[in-house]
């Protein structure tokens, strides 16, 4: 689309006003704000450099950098090639250290049960490929899982010789006991793992794991937690939840610069798990064991402690009150609209940031494309494992005024408007 026309039609939809798109450029350091006054949220949109081609609803990918990590971020680029061999020779595994302590910090660990890794796949694959499976054990899955963490599995089944077996998560549960249910019903003698999402990545249902891990456990089973959307998302203890294992993505919600995850394994049960990759010395008696990939892009590592540092002043509780609000300000004026299905339940404490919608009338695909092309709003559509919609994934720099655009979307595509 031509620059005249594209700005044409931004005029068209009320979206060529400054105060939707164009972030205030004076305010750029967290520590510039002010958390008391009113417009906090527009103080903290200045902090972000926004592309103004189009609203991105789709930060459950990826959550871009503010400009204060970002600006940190490069700095530990350069210092890294200004040291050169002389660093990956010698404080590069100290510092990472230093990072991995800072986010066990964050979500409620000891330091010797968090590692970082490049992403959530990367920690649960070493999970599932390196447990200590027997031909004829079993793990429980769900369908609601991440895809490429249920070829896993289906890969230790072709390997290992284990069944997997599969459920459905209730997605409006009546009760946490509901959800629960669902996957006790599924334990077998041979079951020895338990995969759970703590949030489902397609509907942003954050499920009651605690729960969840309790009867695991009291059937012997172990539990394991794909936090992929988790940290940095809504504040929790890892070590309230009772799992085994846990891993996340600290290029999402925490905004730390791409290829970075985390691990977390339980004390004591890292020496069960055989490691992926050789690390320089086998058989370490820690975690270490499991966190060998040779060399890395450790500026990334840097990152980590400047993305924590943010995050903490910002402060968990306020982050997670604040997208639990943008994404109820929009799903709740839509949920009873004619023609439209959110896929994520109506109470609080069961979603925050992320939910997703349908339109019953178009594809999950055709509803994104149009979304785009019409309205420029940006968002990923979601068709499968019952869930059929477009997640959407605002942030803390999202407006009410570009969730008031995204609804008068929803309502002009199902003939409500």
């Amino acid at each position: 689309m031509k620059k005249r026309s594209f700005i044409k039609s931004l005029a068209l939809l009320g979206l060529s006003s400054p105060s939707i798109f164009n972030a205030k450029a004076s305010v750029k350091s967290i520590q510039d704000l002010d958390f008391s006054a009113p417009d906090i949220w527009d103080q903290m949109r200045a902090a972000y450099k926004l592309k103004p081609d189009y609203i991105n609803l789709e930060n459950g990918y990826y959550c871009f950098l503010p400009e204060e990590t970002l600006e940190k971020y490069i700095q530990h680029l350069r210092d890294v090639n200004y040291h050169a061999s002389s660093y990956m020779r010698t404080v590069q595994w100290d510092n990472k250290a230093k990072s991995a302590a800072k986010v066990a910090e964050l979500v409620g660990a000891e330091p010797e049960e968090v590692v970082l890794t490049r992403n959530t796949t990367e920690s649960i694959d070493l999970i599932i490929s390196g447990y200590p499976w027997k031909s004829g054990d079993e793990a429980i899955v769900s369908n609601q899982d991440y895809g490429s963490l249920l070829n896993m599995f289906e890969l230790a089944e072709r390997r290992y010789g284990i069944k997997v077996n599969r459920i459905d998560i209730p997605m409006h549960p009546e009760n946490d006991e509901e959800i629960v249910s669902v996957y006790e019903q599924a334990i077998t003698p041979k079951t020895k793992l338990m995969m759970v999402p703590h949030i489902v990545n397609i509907t942003g249902h954050i499920l009651p794991v605690r729960k969840i891990a309790d009867m695991a456990h009291s059937h012997g089973v172990e539990i394991m937690l794909d936090g992929a959307h988790a940290v940095g998302h809504f504040d929790f203890n890892i070590s309230e939840l009772n799992c085994d294992y846990y891993g996340s993505s600290l290029h999402k919600w925490l905004s730390v610069p791409l290829g970075c995850g985390m691990l977390y394994v339980k004390k004591g049960k890292s020496q069960n798990i055989r490691p992926l990759l050789a690390p320089y010395e086998l058989d370490q008696k820690t975690l270490l064991n499991l966190n060998h990939t040779g060399t890395h892009p450790v500026s990334t590592d840097l990152a980590v402690i400047d993305a924590v540092n943010f995050h903490n002043k910002m402060g968990s509780k306020r982050k997670e009150e604040r997208l639990r609000y943008i994404q109820k300000y929009w799903s709740d004026q839509v949920r009873d609209l004619p023609g439209v299905t959110v896929n994520t339940p109506i109470e609080p404490h069961r979603s925050c940031g992320i939910a997703n919608v349908g339109v019953d009338a178009l594809e999950p695909g055709d509803m994104a494309k149009t979304l785009m092309d019409k309205y420029k709003i940006y968002t990923v559509g979601i068709n499968g494992a019952g869930v059929r919609g477009c997640r959407i994934s605002p942030n803390v720099y999202t407006s009410e005024k570009e969730m008031d655009q995204f609804v008068r979307a929803i309502k002009e595509m199902s003939g409500n408007a």
